[in-house]
């Protein structure tokens, strides 16, 4: 009843605008419009796009082409002059409101909606083109809507088409909010329960996209219940998504579109076909919280970890027969695992709730903490191998509780860039399960890794076992350095993958001048000087800075056949002069189809021989990121997105547009 009450009201108030605009207070526009070209001088025969740019009041929010189950879409009626036509209107992703029970499909912010208009051919150069237009849309508060409408014009003048820097970064930075094609059909399922119904609707999405707060927004109206919550389940490769049915629904196709929670969106199209259930918690949470713990166990063998948990082992042995200090260090050890496991794991539920991608380790995604871990590491590695002495941690050192808990936290924190088995699947599952019990995967990951201090700390058998400490000891840290130096330079690896060469040479420059005041504190150490450490200080304001600094270099789809170069016009012009063929493709990571086709057919032993006797120059363009270049390439040989597959032959002035489903036959026998 409520529903139906809100859209009586919006339709009259849409069809009598005068005088529901004179009971609002504030008197509007409440949603500021402005027209907006890309270029004033469109080309006779091409296209140019034109944005509603659009600016609310701050309160008042506008609506996704589905408002949901309240409100109105933006209608547009258009006076064009002779040869002109206008596409359908382009809405970016929208974000929820839920008011009084009902999900609204809203913007609260500055957003734009794009629109392509076509010209004729042979418009003569100079004639003049003016475009006119109303825009009728619902603007709400949460207690108050008012219809408003803008009157927009524009004179465009046939050209050249040319489109200033400026207007182009503006423009690419709106098409950059539109969702994307994902490229891959998608299918669903109603499964009737009782005498209500439920919808699952299973996405090709690959397994190593994040889409940790994934959720539907539907275009089919009818379809869904907007205001049910949607359960976001992974199997494999496939994305599932379920939710209440619509009351009576019976779609026969279902389209929307899918955010995934870092900020890309795609458009998907589902046919009816067989979706399998996702499991059921109980049997997720169980296999999770096992996995977790026998992951964390396996940690300990890890050269990140090892080299702490043994030197903390000999320690307990080497203090004697007290049992409840030995007790006493264990739970602080053990307490300090687990809290720096929970407390990871809740920032990363944290920040899914907020609508970020994350999974375990996500602060590993950050150059910055891959620097900061680099430097940690090779600091306990420089102190393992006697380069200094640092006696908080105590890793062998002197009892105590608050050391023990330090050595945990270190171990726990210095144990994230460490995979072993069972940890993926667990920590995966947890991305889908509650907050509790996702906090208690964590809090088994963390037990598992404290687990064999934790015996040893309790059973007096175990520590008898252990090696007495000696001479040896100083040998052994000396060699249990080597797993820590190895870690860093696993590190090093990973900060170069992320930052590139620069970053990496940011990383061994701060970590060797770490090592640098460490060796001269070391030195001051050996002397007995007061104040040794004073040396650290320069290194580590320097070590600050270089944090601060790196960053992420620009990531790129991995491309599939080798000696591949990436795309770009120019470089397309350039090979097509030299009278090879060319064969261009375009591709993304969160494209099943496109990945499909290059493990069976682009890149396999065939097609690569077949290519390097035909002298097959090869061009791969990723659209993963959304690049504007290649999205106004895509839709200049009539594609919306990937994949796209061209092969230029010489002499042709257009090129072949190859199949989305492609085999090794169909490329290999392309002709030259």
């Amino acid at each position: 009843m409520a529903r139906f009450c809100f859209m009586l009201l919006a339709v009259l108030a849409l069809l009598g605008p005068v005088g529901a605009r004179a009971q609002a207070p504030n008197q509007g526009p409440h949603i500021a419009v402005r027209l907006v070209a890309e270029t004033e001088t469109p080309a006779a025969g091409d296209t140019v796009t034109l944005a509603f740019d659009s600016t609310p009041q701050p309160g008042w929010h506008g609506y996704w082409q589905n408002p949901g189950d309240a409100g109105v879409a933006t209608r547009l009626d258009w006076a064009l002059p002779a040869g002109m036509t206008a596409g359908p209107l382009l809405y970016p992703v929208p974000q929820r409101l839920t008011v009084a029970g009902l999900m609204n499909y809203v913007y609260e912010g500055p957003f734009a909606q794009l629109v392509r208009l076509k010209l004729a051919a042979g418009l003569a150069p100079g004639t003049r083109l003016p475009v006119r237009v109303r825009s009728d849309y619902l603007v709400c508060t949460e207690q108050l809507c008012v219809p408003e409408h803008a009157d927009l014009a524009i004179d465009l003048t046939v050209g050249d088409g040319r489109i200033t820097p400026e207007r182009r970064a503006l423009f690419d930075r709106w098409r950059a909010a539109l969702p994307r094609p994902l490229g891959s059909p998608a299918q669903f399922a109603v499964v009737q329960e009782g005498q209500a119904a439920r919808i699952r609707i299973g996405i090709p999405f690959p397994a190593s996209q994040s889409a940790a707060d994934a959720y539907f927004y539907p275009l089919t109206k009818g379809a869904l219940s907007y205001s049910a919550p949607q359960r976001v389940a992974r199997d494999g490769d496939l994305l599932v998504i379920e939710t209440d049915a619509a009351e009576g629904a019976t779609p026969e196709r279902i389209e929307g579109v899918l955010a995934t929670g870092t900020g890309q969106a795609f458009t998907v199209s589902a046919r009816p076909g067989t979706v399998a259930e996702p499991r059921g918690h109980g049997s997720t949470i169980l296999l999770a919280l096992l996995g977790a713990l026998t992951g964390g166990l396996i940690l300990n063998v890890m050269p990140c970890v090892f080299p702490i948990l043994s030197l903390k082992a000999l320690h307990l042995a080497r203090a004697g027969g007290s049992e409840r200090g030995a007790r006493q260090e264990a739970l602080a050890y053990t307490a300090g695992v687990l809290v720096t496991c929970l407390a990871l794991g809740g920032a990363m539920l944290a920040l899914r709730a907020a609508g970020v991608a994350a999974g375990w380790a996500f602060q590993l995604q950050d150059p910055r903490v891959i620097l900061l871990l680099l430097l940690l590491v090779t600091g306990v590695a420089l102190n393992l191998a006697g380069l200094f002495t640092l006696p908080t941690p105590r890793f062998a050192g002197e009892s105590g509780a608050a050391g023990a808990f330090a050595t945990g936290a270190l171990a726990a924190f210095v144990a994230t860039p460490c995979t072993g088995p069972f940890l993926g699947a667990a920590l995966g599952a947890a991305l889908v399960l509650p907050t509790l019990a996702a906090l208690a995967v964590f809090a088994g990951l963390g037990l598992g890794l404290a687990l064999p201090f934790l015996l040893l700390g309790f059973v007096p058998a175990l520590r008898r076992r252990l090696p007495r400490p000696g001479a040896w000891t100083g040998r052994l840290q000396r060699i249990l350095s080597l797993p820590m130096f190895a870690t860093a330079l696993a590190l090093a690896w990973i900060l170069g993958q992320q930052a590139g060469v620069d970053g990496m040479a940011w990383g061994l420059g701060a970590a060797l001048l770490l090592g640098l005041a460490l060796w001269w504190t070391g030195l001051r150490q050996a002397s007995g000087r007061p104040r040794a450490g004073w040396p650290m200080l320069p290194a580590l304001l320097v070590a600050g800075l270089a944090i601060v600094s790196v960053q992420r270099a620009p990531a790129r789809a991995e491309a599939a056949v080798a000696g591949t170069e990436p795309f770009s016009e120019a470089r397309l012009a350039e090979h097509r002069g030299t009278g090879k063929p060319v064969f261009a493709y375009f591709t993304a990571d969160w494209c099943v189809t496109c990945k499909v086709n290059e493990k069976t057919a682009i890149e396999t032993a065939r097609v690569r021989d077949a290519f390097r006797a035909k002298g097959v120059q090869v061009l791969v363009g990723d659209w993963t990121d959304g690049d504007p270049a290649l999205g106004r390439f895509l839709e200049a040989h009539g594609r919306a997105g990937v994949p796209l597959y061209l092969w230029y032959t010489p002499g042709a002035e257009a090129p072949k547009v190859l199949p989305q489903l492609l085999t090794a036959d169909m490329l290999a026998s392309l002709p030259n």
